[in-house]
């Protein structure tokens, strides 16, 4: 089992940045895709991010390519979100999610997850 708790969420202005922090325990993140999901009111779970089951390759959604960057630090067995020039568009929960036996070309499947944080809101609005 696989715990995840997110932190780092709050109210921004539009084109400001925020950092998002999502702490894994129970299991290593080693072996383990990674991604950060988004949902707004009315909307459906979106990607966001991703690293693969190695760690080698990340992958991120088209509406935030060259604005959000994630990362991780093993040793503290926590991945991040960077999030720069902030829309209100951005405007949502987000999630981080990961799953051991997921391949790459569902990295973007939330369906695929089985592991999901309780989400942090993240507003941006002026």
């Amino acid at each position: 089992q696989v715990q995840l708790v997110e932190s780092g969420g709050g109210l921004v202005q539009p084109g400001g940045s925020l950092r998002i922090s999502c702490e894994a325990s129970g299991r290593t993140l080693r072996g383990y895709a990674t991604g950060w999901f988004r949902q707004a009111p009315g909307k459906e779970r979106e990607f966001v991010a991703g690293y693969s089951r190695s760690g080698g390759y990340t992958y991120y959604g088209d509406s935030v390519k060259g604005r959000f960057t994630i990362s991780r630090d093993v040793g503290q067995n926590t991945v991040y979100l960077q999030m720069n020039n902030l829309r209100p568009e951005d405007t949502a929960v987000y999630y981080c999610a990961a799953g051991s036996g997921i391949i790459t070309s569902s990295i973007m499947n939330y369906q695929q997850y089985p592991y999901w944080g309780q989400g942090t809101q993240v507003t941006v609005s002026s």
